[in-house]
């Protein structure tokens, strides 16, 4: 199947004026960000959801993320509904935003790359939101955060994975790792797929995620800069747990999610 990008043309004129209001609102929410870290979270990062009732914190942790994405021009859309607590999310990953993204819906702890904790004031953000760092091709790494993981299941909180190992580009997507669907089998939680999904009048932007050879700062300030578009968050079927059978987890898992990313239209 071919995959259309429909993108904002390089030249685009508005994208100076767009800067003139973005990056002030930017530089306030950041420091909104700073005080709810501090003041907030690093006293309450353990709450769960109760009878599936969101705490404080979650709320909060949404709303922030809700407001990051309108500055960069983003709408969020949830699509189905995300199990509660505790549960094990795996979604499709192309962007730095899509952490946002999918926290703008739900909050999770997330398992990012292990480089992201030393990034200024970013690191520290994350790990106040209940980051888990892992080392990528560190089998040691793996093994502690998977540990991490089920501790943190078994404890009543959510924790979202990009099976993929990385973002992929052109829309790609790419073979989900099986292993780490084995914490949640290990955890005795379900699996939730979730479709990232960016798309304007309709169609898929692939071109929203990180180009080839495109930077973080690169993709930040284009995205800063760029027209509006939807930012769908798809909550799908959960998949069946097999306890011998984590591979057909992960390939039932990208299925799913690779459906919800087509185009609707056409």
């Amino acid at each position: 199947m071919s995959i259309e990008a429909v993108s904002a043309p390089d030249r685009d004129l508005l994208r100076p004026l767009r800067y003139l209001w973005r990056i002030p609102l930017l530089l306030l929410h950041i420091v909104l960000g700073i005080f709810l870290c501090g003041f907030i979270l690093t006293w309450n990062r353990h709450r769960v959801m109760k009878n599936g009732r969101e705490p404080f914190t979650h709320r909060m942790i949404r709303a922030w993320s809700t407001g990051l994405m309108r500055i960069f021009g983003l709408r969020s859309v949830r699509v189905g509904q995300p199990l509660s607590d505790a549960a094990l999310f795996v979604a499709n990953h192309t962007s730095w935003i899509d952490i946002e993204l999918l926290h703008s819906q739900r909050a999770a702890c997330f398992v990012a790359k292990a480089e992201i904790a030393s990034w200024p004031l970013v690191g520290w953000l994350a790990a106040s939101g209940g980051t888990i760092f892992h080392r990528r091709g560190s089998n040691h790494s793996l093994a502690s955060v998977m540990q991490v993981m089920v501790d943190r299941m078994r404890e009543g909180r959510s924790v979202a994975v990009f099976p993929e190992g990385g973002t992929g580009h052109n829309g790609v997507l790419k073979v989900f790792h099986a292993r780490i669907f084995q914490a949640a089998l290990d955890a005795e939680v379900p699996v939730q797929p979730v479709a990232l999904r960016f798309a304007r009048d309709g169609k898929r932007q692939v071109d929203a995620g990180f180009r080839e050879d495109e930077n973080f700062m690169q993709n930040f300030l284009r995205l800063l800069g760029g027209p509006a578009m939807d930012a769908e968050v798809h909550f799908l079927e959960p998949v069946p747990t097999h306890p011998d059978g984590r591979r057909r987890m992960a390939e039932l898992a990208r299925e799913r999610i690779a459906i919800a990313l087509e185009d609707r239209a056409g």
